[in-house]
């Protein structure tokens, strides 16, 4: 079965606020929230699976489930099929006191966005082969949003903006927050890099020590 993208006619933070607002209970599994989603589509759960990351709070678990999910939903979007996710993904249970108001305040930092967001360079949201590359972009973000780094400042906010404006252009037809999410995966890229260097640097450099 393919995957139908509906132009979205409310802003994407007046959408994303009310499925917020909707969340009841001590406890929501990713099949909850996407029951709640519903015809509203698999990009604006990526969008939704984004906000716990643009501030910087650890919420245990939620970037293997969440990061997990966005694959398997880009891994949908470039094959242009409905998505199939594993039960333990499904039905993960996840605290609601400290998911709410992460996502509250992710909420609130894509409303400053939504003045910026218009259709625009068409060529990059548009056309099948443009739909599987982006959805492959997608993937390459949530693949870099499960590295096991979450304590380093940055590690799962620069993944999670990537994927937060690809999803927002793809579903508002806006190349340029699309163009803004490929950059934003080249700093993650670049980022990570720098990292493993350092890392391997420290690494060589306290086996000279203890050789010596």
């Amino acid at each position: 079965m393919a995957i139908e993208f509906d132009d979205t006619e409310r802003s994407l933070s007046d959408t994303l606020a009310g499925m917020i607002a909707s969340i009841r209970g001590n406890t929501i599994t990713l099949r909850e929230l996407m029951i709640e989603i519903g015809e509203h589509g698999f990009l604006l759960l990526c969008a939704l699976l984004t906000l716990p990351f643009l501030i910087p709070v650890s919420i245990p678990g939620v970037s293997t489930v969440f990061g997990a999910a966005i694959i398997l939903i880009s891994l949908a979007i470039t094959l242009n099929r409905l998505p199939w996710l594993p039960q333990r993904i499904l039905d993960r249970q996840i605290e609601t006191e400290k998911l709410v108001p992460t996502l509250q305040k992710g909420a609130a930092l894509v409303s400053k966005l939504d003045r910026y967001v218009r259709p625009r360079l068409h060529f990059l949201t548009q056309g099948a082969v443009m739909s599987r590359f982006n959805g492959l972009m997608i993937m390459a973000g949530g693949v870099l949003l499960m590295f096991p780094l979450g304590l380093i400042p940055l590690s799962n906010t620069l993944p999670g903006i990537a994927i937060l404006l690809l999803s927002l252009g793809i579903i508002q037809r806006d190349g340029l927050m699309v163009a803004g999410g490929y950059l934003f995966l080249v700093a993650t890229t670049i980022y990570f890099a720098v990292l493993a260097y350092a890392a391997f640097a420290a690494g060589q450099g306290l086996s000279q020590f203890f050789v010596s």
